[in-house]
């Protein structure tokens, strides 16, 4: 797939077939994604693939912070949005959940779809980004995007989806534990990956992006 295809085409799947992806295919999506771009070439990336019985326990163990009503505690800080970020996002959740035919008073369903987003919309695997607490620093944190960004451009050129899901962190001993991640790495970002199941509600939206007027300035051009 050509890479402006691909750019369009990207979106987050909510969706997944069972189907686990090929070994070879994973490690030839993040032996090509080593070439993204990183602050001061530092490459601060390190990637942990979970599937199987490892990722199902990590799922239930998930589940079961959620049942408890664990407050998360990821290693990066939780920013709650406001002004115009905050109704994108909501504007993406009313989508959603019609979609889902979710009713906005109906909280079991809303609970339900919150926890199937912590079990990684039921993925059949999920990578795992993190990186050395001695690599942590404003460069890194965009480093971590580019990284994604480009995992995610791959998974389209093989077929796949992924959604990048900042839950996937919020419990990140727990993750460290069961996917046997040394404590001095800080988790940021957990990319569930698989083939999409395209008669899935949600994977039917649409996100909508900003023209770009609004978002461009000129000078001397």
């Amino acid at each position: 797939m050509e890479l402006v295809e691909a750019i369009k085409s990207r979106k987050s799947i909510r969706g997944y077939k069972p189907t686990p992806v090929p070994k070879e295919i994973l490690t030839e999506i993040l032996e090509i994604a080593r070439f993204a771009p990183s602050g001061l070439n530092t490459q601060p990336w390190e990637f942990t693939v979970l599937g199987g019985k490892v990722l199902e326990e990590l799922k239930q163990a998930i589940q079961d912070q959620f049942y408890a009503k664990t407050e998360p505690r990821p290693d990066f800080p939780i920013h709650m949005l406001t002004g115009t970020y905050r109704a994108r996002q909501v504007e993406l959740g009313i989508a959603l959940y019609q979609l889902m035919g979710i009713a906005r008073e109906d909280r079991e369903k809303r609970d339900q779809w919150m926890l199937k987003m912590l079990r990684a919309f039921e993925a059949p695997n999920v990578i795992i980004v993190s990186m050395d607490e001695e690599a942590s620093s404003d460069m890194s944190i965009f480093s971590m995007g580019a990284i994604s960004q480009t995992i995610a451009l791959l998974a389209v050129n093989y077929g796949l989806g992924t959604c990048m899901e900042s839950v996937l962190a919020y419990y990140p001993d727990i993750v460290r534990r069961i996917a046997d991640i040394p404590e001095s790495k800080k988790l940021v970002i957990g990319i569930a990956i698989g083939y999409p199941d395209w008669d899935f509600p949600a994977n039917k939206v649409q996100a909508t992006r900003e023209p770009l007027g609004s978002l461009v300035a000129w000078r001397g051009v």
